[in-house]
């Protein structure tokens, strides 16, 4: 039998909390410096930051050993090197990059019209102009440049060195306007867009997996100097596994704040980072440059399910069945709890976040939560269900 001891040693090995976090740790963990000689195929290292040349790199894909050593070179990069690389003239043609902003002014503008789009995850809303789901409205909008602009070389190689083959492609573009503030420092998707007690909730191995489930990257579509705000970063943080509840505390952010770097990039350039690192859009200190990025968010072709299920005519057809049973004591709360997880989905995304925004909170409400909120209400199996189609129509693109 287990000490008390051993049992409690395993419980904080296995559930992770805010209070366990420590600085000390985390100190040791960031406080490294990169090894050029580690990445033999980096053109250069600044504050901790590897720096590849697009055109030499796309080259020496050309040989297929060496292709092989390059994906497993910035695999490393991201898992347990510094976590952020800065890839020099991806686009070496501007020009794609340029009627990629064309149409993703349209969009803005287009937005500003209809008072629609914006808002952001860790940034005050009106602080900057935001497309969601940039990825299918450039492709509707221009599909020649659409494919001009993601068969580019680098994109492919650094998502396939991180996920694999047949990852998945989103996109958002972000303006930061002059006067702009920056945002939190933050972990993105999935895990770092979750609440605390959630985050909480997950047995310390799911920490580690989140963040080989996506890959973040942006494409700078015009100069970005310092004074514009590019993006903070902190090197090496992606490798404490605490760190999605380690943000809420006032020590870490204070050291985020003390120790970040900061790089300059060039339109063109593109920069990718494990989703976990320690980062946030900076302050656009500048007095005209509107800072646009596109914002890439790819995900693992294993972040699905095996079988297509139709969970909303599921929770449809179950609620008046639960709201029957809980009233005569047939089923216990707890039993009903289980029952809904087994059929409504717990997850907010993905959604279409334009009619669906993250409202108090960083991520919508779920279906499960419908539920939920539906039987504690009393709500009728027709409201219900009206609730449960509103929901799924704000979710279509």
């Amino acid at each position: 039998m287990k000490t008390d001891s051993s049992a409690r040693q395993r419980v904080d090995r296995v559930w992770l909390t805010e209070d366990a976090c420590d600085i000390d740790a985390f100190r040791a963990e960031v406080e490294r410096r990169t090894n050029p000689a580690d990445y033999p195929h980096a053109s250069g290292c600044e504050k901790n930051v590897l720096i590849y040349d697009s055109a030499e790199l796309t080259a020496s894909c050309a040989h297929p050993e060496t292709r092989r050593e390059i994906l497993a070179e910035i695999c490393e990069v991201l898992a347990t090197g510094p976590g952020v690389a800065v890839f020099k003239r991806a686009f070496a043609d501007t020009t794609t990059i340029d009627a990629a902003s064309a149409v993703f002014d349209e969009i803005i503008e287009e937005q500003h019209r209809s008072s629609s789009g914006g808002g952001d995850h860790f940034a005050k809303p009106g602080a900057n102009d935001r497309i969601w789901n940039s990825l299918e409205k450039h492709c509707l909008k221009a599909p020649e440049n659409f494919a001009a602009y993601y068969g580019n070389a680098i994109i492919a190689l650094v998502s396939e060195a991180w996920l694999g083959p047949n990852y998945q492609m989103t996109a958002q573009v972000n303006r930061v306007n002059p006067g702009g503030a920056a945002q939190s420092a933050h972990r993105d998707y999935h895990l770092g867009f979750q609440a605390r007690a959630v985050i909480e909730q997950y047995p310390a191995h799911v920490h580690k997996l989140s963040p080989v489930l996506t890959l973040q990257g942006a494409v700078a579509h015009c100069d970005m100097p310092l004074e514009s705000g590019p993006t903070l970063f902190l090197p090496f943080s992606q490798t404490y596994v605490p760190g999605y509840l380690a943000l809420n505390r006032p020590e870490f952010r204070a050291y985020f704040d003390e120790h970040h770097i900061q790089l300059p990039l060039e339109k063109g350039d593109v920069v990718f980072f494990n989703p976990a690192l320690f980062h946030a859009a900076g302050n656009n200190r500048s007095a005209d440059i509107r800072r646009v990025a596109n914002l890439l968010q790819v995900s693992s072709a294993f972040g699905r399910a095996m079988e297509t299920v139709d969970r909303r005519t599921m929770s449809a057809v179950l609620y008046p069945a639960l709201k029957t049973l809980l009233a005569t004591d047939t089923v216990t709360q707890a039993e009903a709890e289980n029952a809904i997880a087994s059929c409504a989905e717990g997850y907010s995304f993905p959604t279409n976040l334009d009619r669906d925004p993250p409202l108090g909170g960083l991520a919508p409400k779920t279906q499960a939560q419908l539920m939920r909120e539906a039987l504690k209400a009393g709500t009728s199996e027709v409201d219900f269900r009206a609730a449960l189609d509103a929901q799924a129509r704000r979710k279509l693109s």
